[in-house]
């Protein structure tokens, strides 16, 4: 069943007269309170902000069931990321039983809030949720953003991602990243006989679905750019298929053999072209597919292997991995092969470089003195930092702010064969609050979507 969802922000919209007329003579006024409370943070780490978050009430003004929930999906959300702090509601002294009924701002300061979240959550008579919500500056005592919208109980969960998005913008300036998901490859089975299904998930783990049967092995899932479709191999009888999974619907098309494949495709930012790595006789090379024609281009020709080419954002450029230095490294060059350019200078081999959705810094994966490393540099090569380390961590996804990144942990393989679980991660780019991502089983290559549409 698909969720329908309709929510909005007035402070942002212009839609107060469709759904919140009640709030307009506020939305003017408190916007322009949220910038001096943002934060701007890249490295190191700060203090999370306090925020209460109060439980919407039904039209009884008193908590509802649905409202509950939602409270607490927004809490997990801003607290997953590490940068905010809710406060017990054992605390609250009297929060509003309405978001029309401005709050008494002397009882929330003694608490250190500095942001107030206040909603309604009811259902209508034909079951769907409906929601309103005030985002108040406690400092100020001004609404810093409000909203409202509505969804099929099966939606309840994205609105209230949708939500949590609006509060993370406005405190810390940056774009938001709850209304995500993760699709990844999920594991089974004793380690000479995996089984790997593709398996798809909000970015908070739940809403959990297979998306392949396990019949086939299958590998490297990739979002298009409007988080529509995923493209990823499918191996049958040992010979690799480039295939597009429409998400909606679950149907599969199938665009090619590429016996000589290195690596799994990537789209391009306009969703128009997948780039790829390809053995042809004797050389790895770098390959573009033309969806609209099937037509591959070739964009690398050295003896040297060329592989793992990810895009940048405007898609001018491409980073990738190459020996042709005599170890492996990581290369910039333009979208059609010219100008290549070394950026990788420090010890060990780098690997699996994704572009930041920002496009300022590049992640990979580092191979040095045994161990695996999770790291980012600027896209000039300077400023190299390593965020997350072990026996083996692999395959960076950025968040679509570019500022989380989600990958895959392995626990050592034991000599009976036992041992070599996977774990998902994730981890800020400041270095900071690593999380596991909790899956039903072992979890390996995983890619973040754009936000839904």
């Amino acid at each position: 069943m698909i969720a329908m969802i309709c929510l909005f922000r007035t402070a942002r919209c212009g839609l107060a007269a469709l759904l919140l007329a009640v709030f307009m003579a506020a939305a003017s006024a408190g916007l322009a309170t949220a910038q001096t409370m943002r934060l701007d943070i890249t490295e190191g780490q700060v203090a999370p902000i306090p925020i209460a978050i109060a439980d919407f009430t039904g039209q009884d003004g008193r908590p509802s069931q649905v409202g509950r929930e939602i409270a607490q999906i927004i809490s997990d959300d801003l607290v997953s990321s590490g940068l905010f702090a809710p406060i017990d509601q054992a605390a609250f002294i009297d929060p509003p039983s309405s978001p029309a009924i401005k709050p008494n701002f002397t009882n929330w300061e003694p608490l250190g809030a500095k942001g107030l979240l206040i909603g309604s959550a009811w259902q209508d008579t034909e079951g769907s949720v409906q929601v309103e919500f005030v985002l108040w500056d406690v400092v100020a005592g001004r609404n810093i953003t409000e909203g409202g919208g509505s969804a099929d109980i099966s939606g309840l969960r994205r609105l209230s991602h949708q939500i949590a998005d609006f509060v993370y913008e406005e405190f810390t300036g940056d774009s938001a990243y709850f209304d995500t998901q993760i699709v990844y490859v999920s594991e089974s089975g004793p380690q000479d006989r995996r089984i790997k299904r593709l398996a798809i998930m909000d970015q908070d783990g739940h809403n959990h679905r297979f998306l392949t049967s396990g019949l086939d092995l299958v590998l490297t899932p990739r979002f298009s750019p409007t988080a529509h479709e995923i493209a990823y191999l499918n191996y049958f009888n040992d010979e690799p298929n480039v295939y597009l999974l429409d998400v909606a619907t679950g149907r599969t098309e199938r665009l090619g053999s590429f016996p000589g494949m290195t690596f799994a495709p990537r789209f391009g930012p306009d969703g128009n072209k997948l780039i790829m790595s390809l053995a042809r006789n004797g050389n790895t090379d770098i390959f573009e597919m033309d969806l609209r024609t099937q037509r591959l281009a070739r964009l690398t020709n050295s003896s040297s292997i060329d592989t793992s080419p990810s895009y940048s954002p405007d898609g001018r450029r491409l980073v990738f991995n190459s020996d042709r230095g005599g170890s492996q490294q990581l290369y910039v060059m333009n979208s059609d092969g010219s100008q290549v350019k070394r950026i990788s200078f420090n010890k060990g081999r780098y690997a699996t470089p994704v572009w930041s959705p920002r496009g300022d810094i590049i992640a990979f994966t580092k191979m040095l003195g045994g161990e695996f490393f999770i790291g980012v540099m600027n896209a000039d090569g300077s400023g190299e930092r390593l965020l997350a380390r072990g026996f083996l961590v692999e395959a960076p996804t950025w968040a679509p702010n570019g500022r989380v990144l989600a990958y895959f942990k392995q626990d050592p393989t034991r000599a009976d064969g036992s041992g070599g679980a996977t774990y998902l991660y994730r981890i800020d780019i400041t270095g900071f609050n690593e999380r596991r991502v909790i899956t039903p089983a072992d979890a390996s290559d995983p890619a973040w979507s754009p936000l839904l549409q």
